[in-house]
């Protein structure tokens, strides 16, 4: 006998175990069908080619590795076809595992994928293979965590839907660190149009920014289908810092629906990128003044955004609280279609910064939206600056019935009534506007996602990132590898004091895993040398904190390519942040090209944070991210932050920044350069950039109130973007030595080149302009 897939019927007998051997375990509607346990991977496919209409396959508890399940079958709506964990959250798929799903009537629940990677493109695919793909299923209850290849640019993704009226439901999807979306519907064939696929009341958590296009949480369909219908709903979530890249949510396809989703400081947008006839409704956007938290970006044919919530949305451009782009005539599939018929209500934004209108406006993108209305919306801001920002002609806009306490846009006014307004929390603690003691509340769900409600009871949705400090604070005696040693027994966020105004010796060179500390004591003032390549080196995982330590190289190896604290050589699909305070390096010049931080290609920093240093004496860089040299808009940190500090006689940059191509889906790298002083910096011949400060593709760049004497040039080139530069109040020795170039506009305030004045010269802030070291 043969089931429908023509495969051999196993006697039960064969792969059967007594139900009463795991009946404490079952729910009694499983205990009324066929149950089969299975603890290896051949029992698991002898079970999946007996099962039948109301087969339950149970995994037994443990950890399964390198397994790639194929579970295909045909159940019925009412006796569907299972696969289910012993326990719900005791099944761990680790190593090179994954799971395909084909057929009809099919259940998987309670299974946990953790500690490796998919070998193929897909953890969890609704499909055999192009042919045989899955309908009418079920994903729920499961978890996937940190799944995630070792090569940050190794793309794949978690969940690829195919087929139609398939459900994801109740998941917890956090940590995904490679490149590749983490929940994709595909419409790649007639079978997986106009699917009706229903996307619900999941958890997906954290994602940290890529730094590259490829970092969205969520995608449905592609460029090339999205003039195709996908019908896919997607409601009841709550995302979670998901912050991959500009796009949280990429709709590329038509007749989606966006309904009753929480956003929780997203760095990034609902973007309704391909595709007509869409509709955003009921959602709240909580940004809380996070930087680059944005709500909606409409882009495409009949549109809804309605009835949505924003507060504290602070980012612009395409992370705006609301933006409404330009399209291109007669526009490629893969590129912008005019905004028309757009209809945009009742939505309110609290605090949210910008709204953008006609947004991309350029050569290529020179159609505004038309036929469209913008009625009924309430904009509160406790600011008196103007939340529109209007880049082209917006006629074909209609603005009615809108309310404001603020004075707005000349362009939206007639729209427009302002009137006083304060604000009352909601049945859900939402900040509401509130007219006359009445609420103006856009129609949202009275049960709305939380962290606690959506995803499953039995796996924690913990903060995965210890904070600096926030561990043991442990004193450190000087001496040879007292500190190497405190480093290995140390917990993530302890923080190591040198406890004494003597030596520190590395003869080992410590690998940082975990946020770390490391700071002197009260009143001292420790030195710290090292005999290796290297002082630290961060790898996955790792963060480093520095405070009140001075750095002498003279130990180290009598070679080029030294530095303090170097990144992995190998590929880290986790971001790192290193911070740097009241620190002293000094003596980096055993050999040539002695780097204080040195970066590897396929890494990347959240944060690079350096304040009230001193660098002195130095053969190679101070801070070089210019390893993404590939041109397709990757690169190496999204904030570099230079605050008081002084840098003299360095052969090489003080910092080089680069981020090459033309991709718009990120909006780093993101510069603060405010008070330092730089003298004799960048003139050294093996510095090829010959510059001080070598920045090309930076997208946000504000550098004021800094002295360069002797330097090389500060080169700045703008592409792609339309990038926020601001320059101003800095002291060269002439005019020439800042050079500005690219397609991009700029802000240039004060420039100061007299050399002869020897007056006091005082920033922006009434200060005077750069850094004595303490």
């Amino acid at each position: 006998m043969v089931n429908q897939f023509g495969k051999p019927i196993f006697m039960l007998k064969q792969i059967f175990l007594l139900i009463t051997a795991i009946g404490a375990l079952l729910p009694p509607a499983i205990l009324a069908q066929e149950v089969i346990k299975v603890n290896t991977i051949p029992a698991f496919e002898a079970a999946v080619e007996a099962a039948q209409q109301g087969t339950t396959i149970v995994m037994a508890n443990g950890v399964w590795k390198d397994a790639e399940l194929l579970f295909e079958g045909k159940g019925t709506a009412q006796q569907p076809i299972k696969l289910i964990a012993e326990r719900s959250g005791q099944v761990f798929l680790e190593g090179q595992s994954n799971l395909r799903i084909a057929g009809e009537y099919l259940h998987v629940e309670g299974l946990v994928f953790r500690n490796g990677y998919t070998p193929t493109s897909e953890v969890i695919a609704f499909r055999k293979d192009n042919r045989m793909l899955a309908h009418h299923s079920r994903l729920t209850a499961c978890v996937i965590d940190n799944y995630s290849n070792p090569e940050r640019h190794e793309q794949d993704s978690w969940v690829v839907l195919y087929g139609k009226n398939n459900r994801v439901d109740h998941n917890h999807f956090e940590g995904k660190g490679n490149r590749g979306v983490t929940m994709v519907v595909r419409l790649n064939s007639k079978n997986s149009i106009e699917n009706d696929h229903v996307i619900e009341n999941n958890y997906f958590g954290p994602r940290r920014p890529l730094g590259s296009n490829g970092g969205e949480t969520m995608r449905i369909g592609t460029s090339h289908y999205s003039m195709e219908n996908s019908n896919t709903i997607v409601r009841n979530n709550y995302f979670n810092d998901c912050s991959g890249e500009t796009e949280i949510i990429s709709s590329k396809s038509g007749q989606n629906t966006f309904t009753n989703n929480l956003f929780y400081e997203c760095q990034g947008s609902l973007t309704l990128r391909h595709g007509d006839g869409n509709k955003v409704e009921g959602n709240i956007f909580l940004g809380n003044g996070i930087p680059e938290t944005g709500g909606v970006r409409v882009i495409n044919r009949k549109q809804t955004v309605r009835d949505n919530y924003g507060y504290g949305l602070t980012g612009a451009r395409f992370r705006g609280a609301l933006v409404v782009m330009n399209g291109i005539p007669n526009s490629p599939l893969n590129r912008y279609v005019q905004v028309s018929e757009a209809s945009i209500k009742n939505n309110v934004f609290v605090n949210a910064e910008h709204i953008e209108l006609g947004a991309g406006s350029d050569a290529e993108r020179s159609a505004p939206p038309i036929n469209s209305v913008f009625e009924n919306n309430t904009i509160y801001s406790e600011s008196d600056r103007d939340v529109f920002t209007i880049h082209d002609d917006i006629s074909g806009i209609k603005f009615e019935k809108n309310t404001s306490n603020q004075a707005v846009n000349q362009k939206v006014k007639k729209g427009f009534k302002i009137k006083k307004i304060t604000l009352t929390p909601d049945n859900n603690g939402l900040l509401m506007p509130t007219l006359k003691g009445k609420q103006i509340r856009p129609n949202l769900s009275s049960e709305i996602p939380t962290r606690e409600n959506t995803g499953v009871p039995w796996y924690p949705k913990l903060a995965k990132r210890a904070a600096f400090g926030s561990g043991k604070v442990q004193a450190v005696k000087a001496g040879v590898n007292t500190l190497f040693d405190a480093i290995k027994n140390a917990k993530p966020g302890d923080v190591l004091e040198l406890s004494d105004a003597q030596d520190y010796y590395l003869t080992k060179m410590p690998i940082i895993r975990f946020p770390i500390t490391i700071k002197a004591a009260a009143a001292t003032k420790p030195k710290l040398y090292w005999e290796k390549k290297a002082a630290f080196e961060i790898v996955n995982g790792g963060e480093l904190s520095l405070d009140g330590i001075l750095f002498n190289g003279e130990n180290a190896p009598d070679g080029p390519g030294n530095s303090v604290i170097r990144t992995s050589k190998y590929s880290m699909n986790e971001n790192y942040r290193l911070k740097i305070t009241e620190c002293r390096f000094e003596n980096l010049d055993v050999n040539h090209s002695f780097d204080v931080i040195r970066v590897y290609k396929n890494t990347f920093a959240d944060e690079i944070h350096i304040s009230k240093s001193s660098f002195d004496g130095i053969s190679g860089h101070v801070l070089a991210l210019d390893k993404e040299t590939d041109d397709i808009g990757i690169y190496n940190a999204e904030r570099v932050t230079f605050t008081e500090n002084h840098f003299s006689d360095i052969e090489g940059a003080a910092l080089s920044l680069y981020r090459g191509g033309n991709d718009e889906s990120t909006f780093g790298p993101i510069l603060n350069i405010d008070h330092c002083s730089f003298v004799n910096v960048g003139n050294g011949k093996r510095n090829k950039s010959n510059s001080v400060i070598d920045l090309y593709g930076a997208q946000k760049i504000d550098i004021k109130n800094s002295v360069f004497e002797k330097t090389a040039k500060i080169r700045v080139h703008l592409i792609v973007g339309d990038p926020k530069v601001a320059i101003s109040d800095l002291k060269l020795e002439q005019e020439e030595d800042l050079k500005i170039t690219g397609d991009q506009d700029y802000y240039l305030g004060k420039i100061h080149t007299d050399s002869k004045d020897d007056k006091t010269i005082i920033g922006n802030d009434g200060k005077p302009l750069g850094y004595k070291p303490l």
